[in-house]
């Protein structure tokens, strides 16, 4: 029986390429330029759906080989599961129309101006095995969340309200991985399960936990110029990175559930 390909569409701001680069192998770059522009190369399944038709359910198995050009890409990148929490889109097709809380099993790095934990005890930056299990954001508990919006350009109000979070509604775990070389090529798998998240590197189990998302999620692989941070002191910063040099993210053999990914280019002209 001939196995049919997982498709997934290619999505590249202006000047971002996803481009062959061998037998296989995806190149997603994103170029040199000032802080005011966002770069993005992406590759997902989930582009003008709504979040309830996104298709994928545990059990689900990632894996891909990958590389980066630089271990300090001056935004993030990876690859995993998640529901695109963010109703806003940067101009890359449509957006979801409301934003929810994040429901994720990854791969993630990010820049050190980003912190992407709401947990003091887990890693916020730097190259992270993480997961995140929320429950819908229009309950009490979310709506309480929402109020407390307003406090947070008050610091004191924000670290609350970041525990609140971290206590209420939002489960997350994560293992710091800044000790592997993300620059050589690693075999990377993500097995999704009802009950938990076991994530690998080279065959070596690296992260386990019993915090697995609610489904149904959306595939994604990226590299962008963003960051993002809500700290530990309550500080809350988001914003675009310039660079020098262009950056970019190879991947092969990648599969899901053993079908390989059959990538269709659609490109989007980000905004000014």
């Amino acid at each position: 029986m001939r196995v049919q390909p997982v498709p997934v569409q290619q999505r590249q701001s202006s000047g971002s390429e996803i481009s062959e680069i061998g037998r296989g192998t995806l190149r997603l770059g994103i170029p040199s330029g000032p802080q005011n522009r966002f770069r993005l190369a992406q590759l997902d399944d989930y582009g003008g759906l709504k979040r309830t038709a996104y298709i994928w359910s545990p059990p689900a198995v990632l894996s891909l080989r990958a590389r980066v050009g630089s271990a300090q890409v001056p935004g993030t990148w990876g690859f995993g599961f998640w529901n695109a929490p963010l109703s806003f889109s940067l101009g890359l097709g449509r957006a979801s129309p409301l934003p929810a809380l994040p429901e994720a099993a990854w791969f993630f790095h990010a820049s050190a101006a980003s912190h992407l934990s709401f947990r003091d005890d887990l890693p916020g930056t730097g190259f992270i095995a993480q997961t995140f299990r929320s429950g819908p954001l229009f309950t009490r508990r979310g709506l309480q969340a929402l109020a407390g919006l307003p406090l947070l350009m008050v610091p004191t109000a924000a670290r609350r309200l970041r525990r609140f979070i971290s206590r209420r509604l939002i489960q997350e775990s994560g293992s710091d991985l800044t000790g592997w070389d993300v620059t050589t090529e690693h075999a990377y798998r993500l097995d999704w399960l009802p009950g938990s998240v076991r994530l690998w590197i080279d065959g070596e189990m690296i992260h386990e936990t019993e915090i697995s998302p609610r489904p149904p999620l959306g595939l994604v692989i990226w590299i962008d110029n963003q960051f993002a941070a809500f700290t530990p002191e309550g500080r809350l910063r988001y914003g675009l990175h310039g660079s020098d040099i262009p950056h970019w993210l190879e991947i092969s053999e990648a599969e899901i559930n053993g079908r390989p990914l059959q990538s269709r280019r659609q490109r989007y002209n980000s905004k000014p």
